[in-house]
Parts: C-alpha cells; sequence; structure tokens
C-alpha cells in the first residue's frame, strides 16, 4: 500500500488544513460508520445482558461516532461557517453522552449488581479490533479542520476506552465487585467531556475565521 501522499493534497507540507475533500477518506469515513454502528448494536446488547456500565458508556461512545461521522460525511466541500457549525453540534452530542454516562453510573452505584467479567472482556476485546482498524484506516487523515480531527479524535478515545474496559472486566472478575466497571464509565464520561471541549474550542476558533473571510470578503 503505498502513500500517494506527495501527489495528494492531503495535508502534507504547505497545504492548508485536510478539510476531507478526497473520495478515498469519503470510502474510509463509509467503513468507518459501519464498522461503528455495528458495534454500537452489539455491546449495547452486551452491556444490557452483563449489567455493565463501562460496555453501555462504550457503545454510547459507537453510536455518538456513527452520527459523528456521519455528520463530517455530510458537511465535506461545505463552507468553513457550516463545518464549523457541525463540529459544534458534534462537540454538544459529546457533552450530552458524557453526561449521560455520569448519570447512568450514579445510578447503578445505588442500585448495584456486579457484572459478568466474561461477556465485558470479550466484548471489550472485539470493540478494540473494530476501533484500531478504524484508527489505522484514518491515521493519514487525523490532522484535519475541526470536523476531520473530531473524526480522529473520537477512534482514538474509543480504542482507549476499549482497552479500559477490559482492563475494569478483568478487575471485576478480580475483585467481585461492580467498582472497576464504574469508575472505568466514570473516566469515559470525563473522556467525552474533555473531547468535546477540544471539539468546541476549535469550531469556535473556525467560526470565527469563517465570520473574518467573509467580513473581509465583504470589504
Amino acid at each position: 500500500m503505498s502513500d500517494t501522499c506527495e501527489t495528494h493534497s492531503c495535508g502534507c507540507g504547505g497545504n492548508p488544513r485536510f478539510d476531507g475533500i478526497d473520495p478515498r477518506y469519503k470510502r474510509v469515513l463509509w467503513t468507518v460508520i459501519a464498522i461503528n454502528g455495528i458495534m454500537f448494536l452489539v455491546e449495547m446488547a452486551a452491556g444490557r445482558l452483563a449489567g455493565s456500565q463501562a460496555l453501555q458508556a462504550d457503545a454510547l461512545d459507537f453510536l455518538g461516532d456513527t452520527l459523528t461521522y456521519g455528520i463530517s460525511l455530510a458537511v465535506i466541500g461545505r463552507s468553513l461557517a457550516t463545518r464549523a457549525n457541525a463540529a459544534l453540534l458534534k462537540g454538544l452530542s459529546l457533552v450530552a453522552m458524557g453526561l449521560w454516562v455520569f448519570g447512568s453510573t450514579a445510578y447503578q452505584v445505588l442500585v448495584l449488581g456486579v457484572p459478568q467479567a466474561e461477556v465485558m472482556g470479550a466484548i471489550g476485546f472485539l470493540a478494540l479490533a473494530a476501533n484500531v482498524t478504524s484508527v489505522l484506516l484514518l491515521m493519514r487523515y487525523k490532522d484535519g479542520d475541526a470536523n476531520v480531527r473530531s473524526v480522529w479524535l473520537c477512534s482514538r478515545n474509543d480504542a482507549i476506552g476499549n482497552v479500559a474496559v477490559m482492563l475494569a472486566a478483568v478487575a471485576v472478575w478480580a475483585t467481585a465487585t461492580a467498582w472497576p466497571d464504574l469508575i472505568v464509565a466514570g473516566a469515559m464520561a470525563g473522556l467525552f467531556l474533555s473531547s468535546a471541549w477540544q471539539i468546541l474550542h476549535q469550531s469556535m476558533r473556525e467560526k470565527r475565521e469563517a465570520a473574518e473571510l467573509s467580513h473581509a470578503h465583504h470589504h
């Protein structure tokens, strides 16, 4: 697989920030959307089955990514302002997901059952494989505008989350308590919120850039 970076304008060297206009990037995105959509269904079912908060948090993450990547695909080639608004929307949905995970984890603490470690471990491993595939597919596109970058950030976070879920599964099994699962779910909620902040920050900056551009354009 040769890297055709020299000939393509995928943000190597002095090119402007890569904004996703590349049929290959779109194909990669479609593949990643499919992987994430399937994993959301698998993990949500398994999380319910195993009574694992961390698995359900991770499933939500896959859902968020499916929607995020869908939005990314939809706004490729649109104006900077449109793309910045889309990124803003993604940032806000990440905030909502983070808060949902925090809330449902708190609920789980009050109504405690010990999750099934075997299911957690097995699904965590499957999810990791799905995310590593996504990360590898997206690797060359990681330094783009807020839109393209949010796709990369989400996939990277997911892979970190999956490793955490698997570690939690081992700890749940070793301690026979639900705490490791809840701690991981809480940490993932924190990760959602920190990514949301990064995406919101960059999208606000790009909105300002777009406003200045259109302002300069009219003068």
